[in-house]
């Protein structure tokens, strides 16, 4: 099982950094959810798929036996969901308005700051 979630992790990180790769900024924002999505998942991997072994300490003991599941990989998932989810909706707001003020999607003509009349600056000296 732990072998098809890391070949599942590899795909999406694959898929994750292709799309961000792309000039559109739709897929970029896709590739940055996907990105996402895949470290949580690779988090969710790394803390052990036992169902055995409830991560709970019984009473009279100080730690948790060695074949239960690690409690700290899902309490980061939570966190990291929550962050990532903020990330995405700051992101697409940003991404909202700058169509708006720009009229496109690409980002080879949202290039406001680099006019396409002027020279460009010297590359050397």
């Amino acid at each position: 099982m732990e072998v098809l979630l890391c070949g599942l992790v590899g795909i999406f990180f694959a898929a994750a950094f292709y799309l961000m790769m792309s000039k559109r900024v739709v897929r970029i924002l896709l590739g940055i959810a996907i990105l996402g999505n895949a470290v949580n998942l690779l988090l969710f991997t790394t803390g052990r798929l036992t169902r055995e072994v409830p991560p709970i300490i019984p009473a009279g003991a100080d730690t948790l036996s060695a074949n239960a599941a690690n409690p700290l990989p899902q309490a980061l998932i939570l966190t990291a969901i929550v962050i990532s989810f903020s990330f995405f909706c700051f992101l697409l707001v940003l991404a909202y308005r700058a169509y708006q003020d720009l009229g496109t999607d690409d980002i080879d003509d949202m290039r406001a700051a680099e006019p396409k009349a002027e020279p460009l600056p010297p590359l050397g000296y």
